[in-house]
């Protein structure tokens, strides 16, 4: 039987010089702050040209590896949960826009994702936090009439729950999926009163954590957050 013929495909340089930049990061030999070795010296150790380290740099620089300042070497970034996500920030707006269902399985991970925070926020929270959301809702409170403010405050408010956990991930995850959401969110939770409901819906909220109970917080959110998924439409 014969064999089916297996092409081999051209690399481009760029590619190779990116998979030795992306090694040397990878493997510790520069670390987060650390400033990329010259054009020149790359040129010299990998023995290709200045297009070539200028395209591998480019491609890191758009997955968050480095940053690359105009008359500076470009340093390596620290990566975080926060950054990460950043990173994906463009294609899931994209991906939102062109979908129905995506925006409704977003509303929908949310719901999921935030009752758990709830949960995880009742049992750990301090006074100091539950101090912090309370802040934050007199915030949002003077914020009334506009909408960018009063918006900003209510991401801030979900935003700390998660915080609260003391895990990276969670607070990144709930401040990426707020921020795609913002893209929908319409003007009638501030021209219709619906801003007060939220209010008095996060005050609801914050006497559950305050009391360590686990599941009022919880049925608390699962509350607010069903009446107000019909506010984020495409």
């Amino acid at each position: 039987m014969t064999q089916p013929i297996e092409q081999i495909v051209r690399r481009k340089l760029s590619d190779e010089v990116f998979d030795r930049l992306e090694r040397m990061i990878t493997s510790g030999e520069l670390k987060p702050g650390d400033e990329m070795p010259s054009e020149r010296v790359l040129m010299e150790r990998f023995g290709v040209g200045r297009p070539a380290i200028r395209e591998a740099m480019q491609s890191l620089a758009g997955m968050g590896l480095v940053n690359i300042s105009h008359g500076e070497r470009a340093k390596v970034l620290k990566l975080t949960a926060k950054s990460i996500f950043q990173q994906v920030d463009l294609t899931a707006k994209i991906m939102l826009s062109q979908s129905a269902d995506s925006l409704e399985n977003l509303k929908s991970a949310r719901i999921f994702f935030e009752r758990g925070m709830a949960r995880e926020a009742a049992q750990r929270a301090t006074e100091a936090d539950i101090a912090e959301l309370k802040r934050i809702i007199e915030r949002q409170r003077e914020s009334l009439g506009n909408a960018e403010d009063f918006i900003s405050a209510d991401m801030q408010f979900h935003t700390r729950i998660a915080q609260i956990s003391g895990n990276p991930i969670f607070a990144a995850v709930s401040e990426a999926m707020l921020a795609w959401l913002r893209e929908y969110h319409t003007e009638m939770l501030i021209w219709t009163g619906k801003e007060k409901f939220t209010l008095v819906e996060h005050e609801e909220i914050v006497e559950r954590l305050a009391a360590h109970d686990a599941d009022g917080a919880e049925s608390a959110v699962l509350k607010h957050l069903e009446r107000s998924r019909a506010l984020y439409t495409k």
